[in-house]
């Protein structure tokens, strides 16, 4: 695939995060939304993992070698995958514990900016993984675009209300919103340097991670959401929609 294909795919992706924004500022029903979006992105996810990510790092790792050692490797990248994402999480709070109690201003805006922090890290990688996963395949890399951009969007509006009861400025909420997005963006560019160096093993690590990295998604953020909020139809909904745009995504790759 082309390079300007993947780069365009982090940027847009990126923008998925100021869409949570605008919905925040824009709407009421913020839960709807958010459960939705939340629902289809486990449904993408979830069989992006099992039907691209794991076949395609495997494919890319097993240059030659047995399988039990492209197993091994296997296993190995895609812990490494979970721990970067685990070691970020130190350092996002829990957004479930900020609506319990009242934190005051300062704890807040502190709260916002370590966590931006962490997640501009946290797409920089995510940026790295899309331009990898575009390169290698226009179907995975379709996928994980979608994947991803859906699970921007209440990443967006998590830091937008986080920010914006921190300290009521619009105009600074925007800002970091902004960084975050662009630092998908920054990721790829990453990537497109070092693209030089790339063959197909250390393409084939950079998906294991990435399969670590959206399993830790799926399975530690979107999937306690869901359990929380399974009697709603918003919840069920989505899940369905977001394995259909799979299938269809998956269907559309395999004519090429």
């Amino acid at each position: 695939m082309s390079v300007a294909w993947a780069l365009g795919a982090t940027f847009i992706v990126g923008i998925f995060i100021l869409i949570g924004y605008f919905i925040v500022m824009t709407t009421k029903n913020n839960h709807k939304v958010m459960n939705f979006s939340i629902s289809m992105a486990f449904g993408v996810m979830t069989s992006l993992v099992l039907l691209e990510l794991l076949p395609e790092s495997f494919e890319h790792l097993s240059d030659g070698q047995n399988e039990i050692i492209t197993i091994c490797y296997l296993g190995f990248f895609i812990a490494v995958g979970i721990c970067i994402l685990k070691f970020l999480d130190f350092f996002i709070p829990d957004h479930h514990a900020d609506e319990k109690k009242e934190v005051d201003e300062e704890n807040l805006t502190h709260i916002g900016i370590v966590s931006s922090i962490a997640l501009i890290v946290h797409n920089m990688i995510e940026g790295m993984a899309i331009y990898t996963s575009v390169m290698s395949s226009l179907e995975l890399g379709l996928l994980m675009c979608i994947g991803v951009g859906l699970h921007n969007i209440p990443m967006g509006m998590v830091l937008t209300s986080t920010f914006y009861t921190s300290d009521k400025k619009w105009k600074t909420t925007l800002f970091m919103i902004l960084l975050t997005s662009i630092s998908t963006f920054v990721g790829g560019l990453l990537m497109f340097f070092m693209s030089s160096i790339m063959n197909d093993f250390l393409l084939g690590i950079l998906l294991a991670v990435t399969t670590g990295m959206v399993s830790y998604i799926v399975i530690f953020e979107l999937f306690p959401h869901l359990v929380e909020h399974k009697k709603e139809k918003s919840t069920v909904l989505g899940v369905v929609i977001g394995v259909i745009i799979l299938m269809i995504s998956v269907m559309l790759g395999h004519h090429h």
